[in-house]
């Protein structure tokens, strides 16, 4: 923000006015021809986070300080999300592996096809597996980066990168994993580079990251295998996945030491009784081996094998042994069959007396399946509606605590990753593969969420964000599926009347918002016009609009705010856009409010930039030759600043209302959602824009005072407050009773305090704004207070004691305007100096270097030896040896600046707690509830223009009592 530019032997230049800082650069006209749509930087302001800084390739004098952002609140942790917004947003929604990483990959369960698959019958079952793609038409793939680990091979190195396709044999990775490790030469680059490569194997290791140690980076391989020299890797990781909770690598080893450890993990799997794992090679495997054809003879390319004969004498045995499994199956089956018959023959009314005669066994089959209990302890949906009825059931019971429904399918389109899991398929159409989740915890209520684009209705509304499911509800996936949820846990707690049932005649109506929901269908005409009359006169913090009309509402608040329509309280702007911002968290689709945040981001950005030129048109940079600079007053710099300060307060208060919706946006989603990524990358640069329009105000803000502060700073030096007949004002004391030096400097700041107060500016902005100008006005006097040092006599007791009353004064004043603590932080280094020169010169002539260093321990070196080698003591008298520094400052002292940096002022935090605006309860300010009832008649001009205009009509008038 300040990077002070200085000339030899002279003070920082400011112009032309020599103002010590580097704060100020060019005007905003020609920052715009310059910059095109870039920011003015007249303060150079740095982040430290990702998602604030400047986007702009060409760098911009000066270069900019450190700005963090930092809370005020609690912080909420978004997925331990960390300090920085982007760090949080960026760990949370990271992918879960990265081709060759090795990291942990899709589940190895099987997917919802094959799940599906399995419950039909074995014919169907067999038509439905994919062939498999040729090899040729994997070697197309892409190339990957595989990273191979070394598993000790060499110090400092944890694995190694190696490119690989779908043709790359693990033989080929060990000879190039060999030579990043610097074991060996290239491929193929001598006899003894084939026994070196034979001496190594490439293992695929199955593992998880160690108990406690998670985020750590720890790994606990728990199953090893050797992969054969021609074995693919790419491919092995591609097609064999792990599970969730597990993890794949590749490591590189010794080809001994991979045998043993392959062995002895097979050992302790066989000892335990778990088997090898699923992915042990198994040579003697063959469909018959499943119950399937009978083994087929020997490929061409095997060694041995049985002979023709023994091979039919063992195929014949094998098939004897399934047949008798089989028999014995099929009889405990169909006593089984008998069992239900007789019990559901027993539940039909007479049955005692009846006489039964034969009956079709299929009948009795479908009288057992209509049989159907609810369960007592689970969640379930009993289907209303369904799409085909000999497929469909008529209960679907919640096995796990988040319940998926959907549509299924083999794979992604998306890189061949698996198809999202589902708990219960629908085979209609318009069901997506991942269309509605329901989560029903241990305590009510709970919650349904459908998926992005997903046509879900609630009790007959068309559902748009998550809300809560309650036994009773009704659910409506797609255009052919109706369910009711039922809960057997509650116990009867649901609503006694469902809410799906018609309203009572003469009910109340739920709120003014029911005038714009489908709940008027059947209602009278002077029923509606009242509810209507009351929405848009009533004072609730409610603006509803429609997604078409949202440009037209956004650009008319943001317009009536710059131009400083209306009598608006400060916050006013900010409030109204917040409900714009609020209805469409709650009301629209998932997608709608990133860009909504976008918009707003933009008009905000584009009325300040417009507020900047015009203030950079009334004070320009250069003026022309011979014509005297006016310096600012403090009226003046008040009034050109108040639609600045205006927008930083509200622009803060907006940024903390939108941080605090994305990050429940980011709760609410569904976190298998392909566009959440998209939509957080979309709401993370609408709030880079405003932490722009927030940085920019406030550069321009401290620019503008700080140039006032700059001409009126030297009467503290010069200025004698002992007058005659004048009386030292005590503290608390007015402006217009403090000494005539003095007032122009409180001036500017009483109209800064009271710009700020008026604007109902951030508390911790107040503090920084006011903490900046001490800052500088600390450096500026510091610094004309070593330059007059050099030329005539200035350290004097006398003059330092008067230097010392006006500082006395200003920060008495400062403390009674409650800005006491931040003045007299920033002024201590400028009052230590002048404490130094007030020292009486008898005791400061028995004071030596290390002593006075010790007492006086903010000036550098450089500055105490300025101050005491220019010191006063009289006529042909010179410093004492005293005073000369030690050998070891010498350094510091002949190379040392004597001269205050500009640059290490502190830097700006924004402030993201939460938000100040009230949304709840009743408008109370009228200038607000006016502009509220402007903007919805508005809103309902809009509506009206797109009917014909035999249907349009005025707004209704709510009836008097």
């Amino acid at each position: 923000m300040l990077s002070g530019e200085r000339k030899e032997g002279g003070s920082p230049r400011f112009g032309k006015l020599h103002l010590p800082v580097g704060l100020w650069i060019n005007s905003p006209r020609k920052q715009l021809a310059k910059l095109g749509r870039r920011w003015p930087s007249a303060v150079s302001v740095k982040s430290s986070s990702s998602d604030t800084g400047s986007r702009s390739s060409e760098p911009l004098p000066p270069p900019p300080p450190h700005v963090e952002l930092r809370r005020v609140g609690a912080v909420k942790a978004a997925g331990g999300a960390s300090g920085s917004r982007a760090k949080r947003i960026s760990q949370l929604f990271r992918g879960s592996g990265t081709t060759g990483s090795g990291g942990a990959g899709a589940p190895g369960t099987p997917g919802a096809a094959q799940r599906w698959a399995s419950e039909k019958k074995l014919p169907e079952l067999a038509a439905g597996v994919a062939p498999e793609p040729p090899l040729a038409a994997r070697a197309t793939a892409p190339p990957g980066v595989l990273k191979i680990f070394g598993a000790g091979l060499a110090s400092g190195a944890n694995y190694k990168s190696v490119l690989a396709t779908a043709r790359s044999t693990a033989r080929e990775l060990v000879a190039e994993a060999l030579e990043r490790y610097g074991l060996a030469g290239s491929p193929g680059s001598g006899p003894g580079e084939s026994s070196c490569v034979d001496a190594f194997a490439l293992c695929d290791a199955l593992g998880r990251p160690a108990a406690g140690t998670i985020g750590s980076g720890e790994w606990r391989a728990e199953h090893l295998r050797v992969l054969g020299d021609s074995e693919r890797p790419l491919l092995v990781q591609e097609l064999w996945r792990a599970r969730p909770g597990w993890a794949r690598r590749f490591e590189l080893r010794g080809r001994e030491e991979a045998r043993r450890l392959e062995q002895e993990a097979f050992g302790a799997a066989d000892g335990d009784g778990t088997g090898a794992p699923s992915w042990r090679p198994q040579k003697n495997r063959s469909r018959a081996a499943s119950g399937g054809a009978a083994l087929a003879s020997p490929g061409p390319g095997s060694g041995s094998g049985p002979s023709a004969g023994s091979g039919g004498k063992e195929r014949s045995e094998n098939l004897s042994l399934r047949r008798s499994v089989s028999e014995l199956s099929l009889q405990g089956r169909r006593r089984r069959q008998q069992e239900r018959r007789q019990q559901a023959l027993s539940m039909a009314p007479g049955a005692a007396d009846a006489q039964i005669g034969p009956v079709d066994p299929g009948d009795f089959d479908q009288l057992t399946q209509c049989l159907i209990q609810a369960p007592s302890n689970r969640p379930y949906f009993l289907l209303l509606q369904g799409y085909q009825d000999a497929q469909d059931f008529v209960v679907y019971v919640m096995t796990r605590e988040q319940h998926v429904f959907g549509r299924g399918g083999n794979s992604s389109a998306r890189g061949g990753s698996p198809a999202p899991y589902v708990d219960t398929f629908l085979n209609a159409p318009d069901i997506l593969p991942r269309h509605c989740t329901v989560r029903a915890g241990p305590e009510p209520p709970a919650m349904v969420r459908p998926s992005r684009g997903a046509p879900v209705t609630h009790n007959g509304c068309l559902l748009l964000r998550e809300t809560e499911l309650h036994p009773g509800d009704l659910l409506g996936l797609g255009e052919h599926f109706l369910f009711m949820y039922k809960d057997p846990r509650a116990g009867g707690a649901g609503p006694a009347r469902p809410p799906w049932l018609p309203a009572r005649p003469g009910a109340t109506p739920p709120g003014p918002g029911w005038a714009f929901s489908c709940r008027l269908c059947g209602r009278g005409l002077q029923e509606r016009g009242e509810a209507l009359a009351a929405y848009l006169d009533g004072r609730e913090p409610v603006l509803r609009f429609r997604p078409r009309e949202e440009e037209a509402l956004l650009g008319e608040i943001v317009r009536a705010a710059a131009a400083g329509a209306g009598d608006l309280p400060p916050l006013g702007p900010a409030t109204l856009l917040a409900l714009c911002v609020q209805h469409s968290a709650r009301e629209l689709e998932l997608g709608h409010l990133p860009r909504l945040l976008g918009r707003l981001a933009r008009l905000i950005k584009e009325a300040v930039w417009e507020k900047i030129k015009e203030i950079g048109d009334r004070q320009p940079e250069n003026h022309p030759e011979g014509v005297p600079e006016v310096p600012l007053t403090p009226e003046a710099v008040s009034v050109e600043l108040r639609p600045l300060m205006l927008w930083m307060a509200n622009t803060t208060e907006l940024l903390s209302f939108v941080q605090e919706k994305v990050l429940e946006m980011e709760k609410e989603a569904d976190q298998e959602d392909p566009q959440l990524c998209n939509d957080l990358e979309l709401c993370d640069e609408a709030m880079a824009l405003l932490d722009e329009v927030i940085m920019c105000t406030f550069q321009q803000s401290v620019y503008y005072l700080t140039k006032t502060l700059y001409s009126t700073l030297p009467a503290l030096l010069d200025s004698n407050p002992f007058t005659a007949g004048a009386e030292l004002p005590g503290p608390g004391a007015e402006l217009g009773a403090m000494p005539p030096g003095l007032r122009p400097t409180l001036g500017v700041f009483q109209a800064a305090l009271e710009l700020t107060s008026q604007c109902e500016l951030h508390p911790d902005l107040v503090s920084q704004t006011f903490g900046y100008l001490f800052f500088f006005s600390n450096a500026s006097l510091l610094n004309s207070l070593m330059e007059r040092g050099q030329g005539r006599p200035f350290y004097q007791w006398s003059r330092a004691v008067q230097i010392r009353t006006n500082l006395d004064l200003v920060l008495d004043w400062l403390q009674g305007a409650g800005l006491g603590d931040i003045a007299t932080e920033f002024f201590r280094k400028l009052s230590i100096a002048v404490n130094l020169l007030c020292v009486p010169r008898t005791s400061l002539l028995k004071a030596s270097w290390s002593s006075l260093r010790t007492d006086h321990p903010t000036l550098t070196p450089a500055q105490l030896h300025h101050l005491l080698s220019h010191y006063q003591l009289g006529p042909g008298r010179g410093p004492p040896p005293a005073w000369d520094p030690p050998p070891a400052e010498r350094d510091a002292v002949d190379t040392g600046d004597i001269f205050e940096s500009f640059s290490s002022h502190p830097p700006l935090i924004l402030p993201l707690g939460s938000s100040r605006l009230s949304l709840t309860g009743p408008v109370t300010d009228d200038a607000l509830h006016r502009e509220l009832r402007r903007l919805r008649r508005l809103l309902w001009d809009l509506e009206q223009q797109e009917l014909p205009a035999n249907h349009r009509h005025g707004p209704p008038v709510a009836t008097p009592p």
